[in-house]
């Protein structure tokens, strides 16, 4: 293998190992799943993917051959991360704007904001600013016999 080949790989394993364990830090010491929410996905993410691509370089440097799996990972890593990310902040948001689990970590105790657009938050359709009703306070459902 190439000393190119070989400085190429180890920088990529030490970023990637650095990046990780960024990640890792992230996720175990920041104060509310919002910003728990990044440390994994974006960092440890972006380690993982190094890592990949660290192990793309090596193999055929060092005379392998060249796998396709490692490509698929690393884009399948790459797409999927962010969207289920993206998916566990909604649903954050969503029980905060109804006043289920308020976290002042996170700054949003008094429900949800208003956009500038007149629209509500992605798929909450004005659900997203009304508080959460007692349930004491609830009528029981009728019955349609």
């Amino acid at each position: 293998m190439s000393l190119v080949a070989e400085i190429l790989v180890a920088l990529l394993l030490v970023m990637g190992g650095g990046l990780i364990l960024i990640g890792s830090w992230g996720l175990a010491r920041l104060p509310s799943l919002m910003t728990r929410l990044h440390g994994p996905t974006k960092a440890s993410t972006l380690g993982v993917g190094a890592c990949l691509i660290a192990s793309m370089v090596y193999f055929p440097a060092s005379g392998g051959g060249w796998s396709a799996q490692e490509l698929l990972i690393t884009v399948f890593l790459l797409l999927t991360a962010p969207i289920s990310a993206n998916m566990i902040a909604k649903a954050h948001l969503h029980r905060q704007g109804h006043g289920i689990d308020p976290n002042p970590a996170d700054g949003i105790v008094r429900g949800l904001p208003r956009t500038p657009g007149g629209k509500d938050w992605a798929t909450f359709q004005g659900a997203a600013n009304d508080p959460a009703p007692d349930p004491e306070q609830v009528p029981p459902a009728r019955r349609s016999d």
